[in-house]
């Protein structure tokens, strides 16, 4: 069975962005290292240089397959995970502006 994490991050100044350490820490990352940034539609996968589109892909496409799943499910997945994220954020702001 595949897991799927889902971390909130915060696009900064000039588009940066942190990566979570457990996901630095899974992919073996280390500072200055390459990543590459796939896009799918409106959906983008980061991956470690080394890894191709292709190979990436074809990966992305078995994890489905063996999942059951459609791409018009994984992104309606996909369209869930932002809307709680954004609720999040939401809730979080006010929280900050009750303090």
């Amino acid at each position: 069975m595949t897991t799927v994490n889902t971390y909130p991050i915060k696009l900064r100044e000039r588009g940066q962005l942190t990566i979570p350490q457990a996901v630095r820490e899974q992919l073996a990352t280390k500072n200055g290292d390459m990543l590459t940034l796939v896009q799918f539609d409106d959906f983008v996968v980061l991956a470690p240089a080394n890894l191709k589109t292709p190979a990436l892909s074809n990966k992305l496409a078995q994890m489905m397959e063996d999942e059951g799943m459609t791409l018009s499910e994984l992104l309606k997945g996909l369209e869930d995970e932002r809307q709680k994220s954004y609720e999040m954020r939401l809730e979080k702001l006010s929280q900050q502006n009750d303090d």
